[in-house]
């Protein structure tokens, strides 16, 4: 058990009350780390507060932490070019082209915009706000003319961001992970990422109950009533309501007189997707005993193996330089032009590059303390491993639903589930897998959430209608995933 006993649980509950309180997130991690400290350093503020700021400093020692924040950085970096370059504007012109086909064959063809909706969403997996606002932008005026409210659009938008980002990990979401693994001890960060994603159910189900209203058309609670007031009513928001609209929440609009073409989007997605699986067969190669035999099974061993850090850092670099590289060519943009919205780009993710060490940071201390073991030796008393599953998957739900990040959450129940989980013999990947999804539901719940709060902007729709219009589809996603971690918890 740990040594430090009670005194190991201080700085999470600190931080997750304090974030529940205050909504500060940054403030609350930061109080949390400096008490944990200044327990370890027995009690003494100030050789505790000089610890602190160590912690912070040893999170970049770590070369995986290193390359996991310039990753973020650099994705910034990359929306910013591809807005700029016409590409997400020639996305959009090109899904529309496509829309307006269809339209003419079918005029009233409400189940095929909406899948256009949430398939655009899914494929913008890169980043969630992107998605949201690419969705939000795109189809509020098609959904307009066709009479869907403005709380489907919302709904369609949230519902395909942070689940897809979660199932295609090749982004910051996946790289910010596999960081807090490696702080659980794990030496195949990637690998253990993908053996965890087949139990985290909750961002499938949330996939699948968007397809299941598209297909059949019926949707239920408030969300049907909105329906049945645009259809009959005409009218896109109720009345009442007021839409959330915001200049502060928007896209960078592309360079004035240049051609707008979607390739300049899809190619550095897809070269990115690509160098993702090529960089984590290269660098788990040389970590095979055996190199005979079939290529492709020595190829997926290798993946295995490979550094996810070094994936993500190198699959976007390249990317980055394939954009840089197509829009010289096009004569789009200027070398000064690209670097200058290159920092504007990484400038809006500094708040998630500073949050991923704050994270690293917290995961770190808890292993020193060793929270987790010490959780799990207290629960063995009353808790039986089976229940471990949904525990955690509820806990995460409440701390992201009350916090409105997921990221945080990922950050304090990882470093607890994890050695938790190991400890009372239960598989480590459901654990990881109910910690992360939980986190997402909760999130995706939470009226403060800012994909939430985006999602509403982008669509134009109220805020409130947006919140109480989606929950149930998500407590219907959310309540199938806590039965089925019960029932894998006894069946384990």
């Amino acid at each position: 058990m740990s040594e430090y006993g009670f005194w190991s649980l201080v700085p999470p509950l600190v931080a997750i009350g304090l974030a529940l309180r205050t909504k500060q997130v940054f403030l609350s991690l930061t109080l949390g780390i400096w008490i944990g400290w200044v327990i370890i350093e027995g009690g003494n503020p100030v050789s505790g507060s000089f610890a602190t700021l160590n912690a912070f400093v040893a999170v970049f020692e770590d070369a995986g932490n290193t390359r996991t924040i310039i990753f973020t950085l650099l994705i910034g970096a990359l929306i910013a070019l591809i807005q700029r370059s016409g590409g997400v504007a020639g996305f959009i012109e090109s899904v529309k082209h496509i829309l307006e086909k269809q339209e003419q064959k079918n005029r009233n063809n409400r189940r095929l915009v909406q899948l256009f909706a949430s398939m655009t969403g899914i494929v913008i997996f890169v980043e969630s706000n992107i998605s949201i606002l690419t969705v939000g932008t795109l189809y509020r005026p098609i959904f307009d003319n066709l009479k869907i409210p403005r709380e489907k659009l919302a709904y369609l938008a949230d519902s395909s961001s942070a689940p897809s980002c979660i199932i295609f990990p090749f982004n910051a979401w996946g790289a910010y992970i596999m960081g807090l693994l490696v702080m659980q001890g794990f030496d195949r960060p990637f690998a253990t990422m993908m053996s965890s994603l087949p139990y985290n159910f909750y961002p499938f189900l949330a996939l699948g109950v968007v397809g299941y209203i598209i297909y059949t058309g019926k949707d239920y609670g408030p969300m049907k009533n909105a329906e049945r007031r645009a259809q009959d009513e005409g009218k896109l928001i109720a009345d009442g309501s007021t839409p959330m609209i915001s200049d502060e929440v928007s896209m960078l609009d592309a360079k004035d007189g240049i051609a707008h073409r979607s390739t300049n989007m899809i190619l550095p997605i897809v070269t990115m997707i690509i160098m993702m699986p090529v960089m984590l067969v290269y660098t788990g190669w040389g970590s095979l005993s055996d190199t005979n035999g079939n290529f492709l099974d020595l190829a997926l061993r290798a993946m295995g193996q490979g550094s996810g850090s070094t994936s993500v850092l190198t699959s976007v670099a390249t990317s980055l330089l394939v954009a840089i590289t197509l829009y010289k060519a096009q004569g789009l943009l200027s070398v000064k032009e690209m670097v200058d919205l290159s920092l504007k780009g990484m400038s809006g993710m500094v708040s998630l590059a500073i949050l991923m060490v704050f994270a690293f940071a917290l995961g770190s201390l808890c292993k020193e303390l060793k929270t987790g073991l010490y959780v799990a030796e207290v629960s063995k008393a009353w808790l039986s491993p089976n229940l471990v599953p949904a525990i955690v998957f509820l806990v995460s739900c409440f701390i992201a639903f009350s916090t409105g990040t997921s990221w945080g959450t990922f950050a304090i129940m990882i470093s607890i589930a994890v050695p938790m989980a190991q400890s009372m013999g239960t598989d480590p990947h459901i654990a990881i897998a109910a910690a992360i999804g939980g986190g997402v539901f909760g999130d995706h719940c939470s009226p403060i959430s800012d994909t939430t709060i985006i999602s509403s902007m982008a669509s134009a729709s109220d805020h409130v209608d947006h919140v109480n219009t989606q929950l149930p589809y998500a407590l219907t996603a959310g309540g199938v995933t806590l039965i089925l971690y019960l029932v894998l918890g006894f069946l384990m």
